[in-house]
């Protein structure tokens, strides 16, 4: 039995022959009354089990993208049903309730729904319920039950019942960093030649002869060709395709630090150093993709968590997509050597090697360093880090006392991990290091630059 609040009023109302029949026998009467309509209000409801159900969702969707679940209701109880009827889903999907509504829990002023929906359904009959969903959180979310609760002719009481319908949504990342990618696919033009622009001199495969001009490098003028025609003619380039590039995701414990900032630079205590990394893969592997190589990605930490490979064009994207959507970070420090392992069982020729991890001093100088020369040996190797917004805010923070001292610990930081990034550098390594807003198009520019210099 479910209580609503005609039966607090209801029963409130006895006060009024209480005042006028002060008696103890009042006081018993008007119970005895507010109980018999209760019972029959319960014993004339719909029986919530006797209803059918049946929920609609899509199965996959885009962080931030609003989506929207389908219940379909049949009273098949004989009788009007008449109540509330709640389809459940987890807080990242539905939020929570405030006054009525539904709102996102990274933006409050954004209304989602609501996920309770009053009904009024003559026997035999079905109805349609949509509940609005705005996903802030990657991974597969399961659908709660739904809970029914009918009520009487009166509505002071009825009766209720949760039943179990299936349903389960896929959060894809969202791959805010799409915007970058129109303008990096033009400079990929341009070094493949295909726009007006011809890159000079760089690359390692010969695309034509053209005559010299003013800047040109002069190692790029080819003799033969100039003794022929009598004018000075250099050889253009165009970067080599077909190449393999294997990007490596870190998910291990320094993953799941915080960076104080969203991917569009906003604040948001909730950002995790891995959101940022899948966005920088998710551009670097379109990218590599549209200029012709083969895009190979791993999750890792200690166990294999996510592989995508042998996908290319349009089921790229896709796959990518779908094999990160569950990865989550695990507290436990990488196993770089297993990692190695795993990238050197995999690629035999030498190919692009990203790895997006963390320059976290400790974390880098005990797992990374030690084994980061058996790749270098064999491969281009870019390690790619997200920087912390709040460590740049402290360190402009002069004020105060304890501004100063956060100050001068976040310019140790960042002195440690400059430190960590030359002796990266010296072992043959790349090293990209951006906030969280940069990193994709920092990552993918020097993808660029190592192309279009014939070092992939």
């Amino acid at each position: 039995m479910v209580l609503t609040w005609r039966a607090v009023v209801l029963a409130a109302l006895g006060v009024v022959p209480v005042v006028l029949w002060p008696v103890p026998g009042t006081v018993l009467l008007w119970a005895v009354l507010v109980l018999v309509c209760c019972v029959l209000d319960v014993v004339l409801a719909a029986s919530p089990r006797r209803v059918t159900l049946s929920r609609s969702v899509p199965t996959s969707v885009r962080l931030g993208t609003p989506a929207r679940s389908e219940l379909v209701v049949t009273n098949s109880a004989g009788r009007r049903l008449r109540g509330l009827v709640r389809d459940a889903w987890p807080p990242s999907l539905a939020a929570e309730r405030t006054d009525g509504t539904l709102r996102s829990h990274t933006d409050p002023t954004t209304v989602v729904g609501d996920a309770r929906h009053g009904v009024d359904l003559p026997a035999g009959e079905s109805v349609r319920l949509r509940t609005p969903l705005l996903p802030t959180r990657r991974g597969d979310r399961n659908a709660g039950p739904v809970t029914v609760r009918t009520l009487g002719p009166l509505r002071v009481a009825g009766r209720q019942a949760a039943i179990p319908v299936g349903g389960r949504i896929r959060v894809l990342p969202e791959f805010a960093s799409r915007r970058h990618l129109p303008s990096r696919l033009a400079r990929l033009r341009e070094m493949d030649g295909r726009a007006a622009v011809q890159v000079r001199g760089e690359g390692t495969e010969f695309d034509s002869l053209r005559e010299y001009v003013v800047g040109d490098d002069v190692r790029s003028i080819d003799w033969r060709a100039t003794a022929r025609r009598g004018d000075v003619v250099v050889r253009t380039w165009r970067p080599e395709r077909d190449r393999r590039v294997v990007v490596v995701l870190d998910t291990g414990r320094t993953s799941a630090a915080r960076i104080g900032t969203t991917l569009d630079g906003s604040l948001n205590t909730g950002g995790t150093r891995l959101e940022a990394s899948v966005e920088a893969m998710l551009l670097l592997g379109a990218l590599a993709d549209r200029a012709g190589d083969r895009v190979q990605v791993l999750a890792y930490d200690r166990t294999l968590r996510a592989r995508v490979a042998g996908a290319s064009g349009p089921r790229l994207l896709p796959a990518m997509a779908d094999a990160l959507a569950g990865v989550e970070p695990v507290l436990l420090e990488t196993d770089w050597h297993g990692l190695v392992a795993q990238v050197r069982s995999r690629v035999s020729q030498r190919a692009l090697v990203v790895l997006l991890t963390s320059l976290d001093p400790a974390a880098v100088e005990t797992g990374l360093l030690p084994v980061v020369d058996q790749l270098t040996a064999h491969h281009q190797v870019v390690v790619a880090a997200v920087s912390d917004a709040e460590i740049a805010t402290l360190r402009a923070g002069r004020e105060t006392v304890e501004e100063v001292y956060d100050a001068a610990a976040a310019a140790r930081v960042d002195l440690e991990r400059s430190a960590v990034a030359a002796v990266l550098r010296q072992h043959g390594a790349e090293v990209v290091e951006a906030l969280p807003a940069d990193l994709a198009p920092r990552l993918a520019d020097t993808y660029l630059a190592l192309k279009a210099a014939g070092r992939l």
